[in-house]
């Protein structure tokens, strides 16, 4: 996905994320059906953390969390 582009998260494997890391994530709106954009990556090797747009919000998570992530562009 390039910075900026809108799309939409169609599933979500909670079970390649840690219990915890999980419920903060759905803390902050991130689950299936939710709208989001990249806002920024980072600039290490890696490219860890990515800033993600969710609604009016901007939310740091690893590269480990967005691969558990599937989207559809809109």
């Amino acid at each position: 996905m390039a910075p900026l582009e809108r799309a939409e998260i169609v599933h979500v494997d909670w079970s390649a994320l840690a219990p915890d890391e999980g419920k903060r994530l759905r803390a902050m709106g991130i689950d299936a059906g939710a709208r989001v954009a990249i806002a920024h990556r980072g600039i290490f090797v890696g490219k860890d953390p990515i800033a993600l747009m969710v609604g009016r919000m901007n939310v740091a998570i690893r590269r480990v969390h967005a691969r558990a992530m599937t989207v559809r562009l809109v």
